[in-house]
């Protein structure tokens, strides 16, 4: 049989298939060194996509570059390569092992990644062999080989940090030595309310990291003294600070090396695993100029290997060293010990570096009255966006445009320029200039005839789409891709809005004020932590409204039910109003409707984060893509439908009536009533997810729930344990 390889192919790849997976590979390695950090600050697909593929690449290209050296090292040594040549090749599987060993910044893409920690140690054990074999091989007479030995030790110490570190981090390992560490320690802390949200978060990391393993019991074996009893002292503000730190916190112990590196024994196996590959770098050099007969292209690529380890284990540790998880340990330590100046100096260069990661506020550039979160990029703790879905969007199948915007400090730099040179101006000018030009020679009526025969067009094309839209929905239904066409509606629908401080006061004054109510009461905690709702409109409703909530929720899950009711009325409400005059009541308004989209979106994209089965959304998602209706146009047109009780949902129905009660109400009663029931649920949804869930997000841009998840925790509002 004829091979469908060609020669020119199968010899290309014999010649180059070893050092091109080398070269792969360290790439790999830098990829992930310089952007896993990215993965935490951002929910941009494109960015988590490439650095999923290369966490994915980078144990499969060291495990196989291993195999082909291995493979190589058995065979005859091509007659065109330096006899010493496969001693190189040789040198080259220890490389690989250091690669094995992964990045600081990065050990685990996922928590479950943490679990295989086991399997990691006997993917070690193969490849340490297989590294100890090609190494025999290439004796006797080998003149790498203290080299190999010493690169060899460096690569077994990343492997034994990396393996460490998921142990660590495995929730078995966590949550005994969280829960150790708090029968241990039972001393009290002391954070004075004047405390930055540095100090008080790496203060609060340390008691509140039970978290994550629903370490909830112990809370209690501990004191605070903040100046006055209470969380809030700190005001919203700062409140979101110390959270990002300890959320961050969480982040750098569960997915990075961290843990591991500031022991005294990490410490130790750093110097030792830096100070093996310098010192087989200087020993290769001295080699390669003694003998001078390795392949001239492999030296460099030996070169190339060498300089990469050492760059990307200096930038991972100046990583490392100015994080929070350090500052943090270093803020602890004894300030009276002999290097206790040398300590202090070094927390206040970390302080300063850490500052630059501090929520920051900018006004809308809209010329809104609202100040939105803008920290830069590359110094982002978390996303600092709230997404949502609008069921409108949904229906119309368009793209939303963003609401509040921001400008970058660049787009403000330039903007600046141009103000200062008057090139504003002098554009401006021109517009006109061209303007009146175009309407003194009647061109513009040309355009004008040209634009109405275009829409003639479209308005045909639209025409005949929509009379193939019944054959288009049968052939989607006959090749089964019905939940990938709602799955790219929802990404379609989705927007992205920055969190908005004043937004953020108010849902932390709620939370605030519903603390205060639940030490009044002896059942308040369970009763809060339970009410989806319920506890708003008892004070705030009549018994009608009451009456067609309990309707919409009955024979149905609680939370589904509810947020579908109200994210319904909520559009209904802010359609049919746009102008409003009242600062306060256009606030509650404008929270509702970010709110309301928001939970809708964690909904029907994130199920797992309200802990609502992900078949139940799947069934709710098709019911509302199949009631939508392609002759509608606009919003207006659907709220009017749904006000006319002209469907068979009743899902809309309930809607419908419930936001004709509230109509009933004083504008500003019944937005704020609407925000309030919004916080409630966003309180109701956060605290009833799973506490794995949370810590997940972190990874992936964070999430707005998840910040009052952690909020709630620090005023005492914790789900009763059973």
């Amino acid at each position: 049989m004829v091979n469908p390889i060609p020669e020119s192919v199968r010899k290309l790849w014999g010649n180059w298939n070893i050092r091109g997976v080398i070269l792969f590979s360290l790439s790999l390695q830098t990829v992930l060194i310089l952007f896993a950090p990215l993965r935490k600050g951002t929910g941009s697909k494109l960015i988590i996509s490439v650095i999923w593929s290369a966490y994915l690449l980078a144990d499969w290209a060291a495990n196989f570059g291993v195999g082909l050296i291995t493979e190589r090292a058995r065979d005859t040594p091509e007659p065109s390569m330096p006899a010493d040549n496969n001693e190189l090749l040789a040198f080259w599987a220890p490389f690989l092992l250091l690669h094995l060993g992964g990045p600081d910044t990065i050990t685990a893409f996922a928590l479950e990644d943490n679990e295989l920690w086991l399997r990691h140690l006997f993917g070690l054990v193969f490849q340490a062999v297989a590294a100890v074999y090609i190494f025999l091989l290439s004796l006797p007479g080998n003149k790498l080989l203290f080299p190999t030995v010493l690169v060899f030790i460096a690569g077994m110490i990343k492997n034994f940090e990396r393996i460490r570190t998921l142990h660590l981090a495995s929730y078995d390992k966590f949550r005994d030595s969280t829960l150790r560490e708090l029968r241990e320690d039972q001393s009290f802390i002391v954070i004075e309310k004047d405390a930055d949200y540095l100090d008080a978060g790496c203060q609060y990391f340390q008691f509140f990291k039970g978290i994550v393993v629903d370490l909830l019991s112990y809370f209690r074996a501990y004191e605070f003294y903040v100046g006055e009893p209470s969380f809030g002292t700190f005001g919203p503000e700062k409140a979101l600070g110390i959270i990002e730190v300890e959320l961050n916190l969480f982040y750098e112990v569960l997915h990075t090396k961290i843990q591991v590196i500031h022991s005294l024994l990490g410490i130790i196996l750093r110097f030792t695993s830096l100070g093996s590959v310098v010192a087989a770098l200087s020993i290769f050099y001295f080699r390669v100029e003694k003998h001078g007969r390795f392949n001239e292209f492999d030296v460099r690529v030996t070169y190339a290997l060498f300089l990469g380890a050492i760059a990307l284990d200096i930038i991972a540790s100046f990583m490392l060293i100015f994080s929070d998880w350090t500052f943090a340990v270093l803020r602890n330590d004894d300030a009276e010990s002999r290097f206790g100046k040398f300590r202090n100096l070094i927390v206040a260069v970390i302080r300063w570096f850490l500052i630059l990661k501090s929520p920051r506020w900018q006004h809308s550039h809209d010329g809104g009255k609202y100040e939105l979160l803008a920290t830069p990029f590359l110094f982002r703790r978390w996303s600092g966006s709230v997404s949502g879905i609008s069921v409108m969007t949904f229906w119309l199948n368009a793209r939303p445009s963003r609401v509040h915007k921001v400008k970058s400090r660049w787009q403000l730099a330039c903007q600046n320029v141009i103000r200062k040179l008057g090139i504003d101006r002098l554009i401006a000018c021109t517009v006109d200039a061209i303007d009146g030009c175009i309407h003194s020679c009647g061109i513009h009526k040309i355009f004008q005839n040209i634009a109405l025969a275009t829409n003639k067009v479209i308005y045909f094309l639209c025409k005949i789409m929509a009379e193939l839209g019944f054959l288009t929905e049968k052939l989607i239904a006959l090749l089964g891709l019905g939940d990938v066409v709602i799955l790219k509606r929802l990404k379609i629908s989705q927007s992205h809005e920055p969190l908005l401080k004043e937004m953020w006061k108010f849902i932390f004054s709620e939370i605030e004020e519903k603390a205060h109510d639940a030490n009044d009461a002896k059942t308040g905690n369970s009763r809060i932590c339970s009410a989806s709702g319920s506890c708003t409109l008892q004070k705030l409703t009549n018994a009608r409204v009451m009456e067609i909530t309990e309707r919409q929720t009955e024979n149905v899950p609680e939370l589904p039910a509810s947020l579908l009711l109200w994210h319904l009325v909520t559009d209904l409400l802010y359609y049919d109003n746009e102008d409003v005059s009242v600062q306060k009541t256009k606030n509650a308004r404008e929270f509702s409707k970010i709110l309301s989209d928001y939970m809708f979106y964690l909904l029907l994209l994130k199920p797992n984060m309200l802990n609502v089965a992900a078949t139940f959304m799947k069934f709710t998602a098709q019911g509302l893509f199949h009631s939508s209706d392609r002759k509608i146009s606009s919003v207006k047109e659907i709220c009017e439908k749904i006000m006319l009780r002209d469907s068979d949902i009743e899902d809309m129905d309930n809607a419908a009536d419930l936001a004709q009660e509230l109509q009933k109400f004083e504008e500003d009663k019944r937005w704020e009533l609407v925000s309030k029931v919004w916080v409630e649920l966003l309180c109701y949804g956060a605290i009833h997810c799973r506490s794995r869930a949370h810590a997940q997000q972190v990874t992936n841009g964070g999430e707005l729930i998840t910040f009052v998840w952690v909020l709630m925790h620090h005023f005492d509002l914790v789900k009763p344990q059973v």
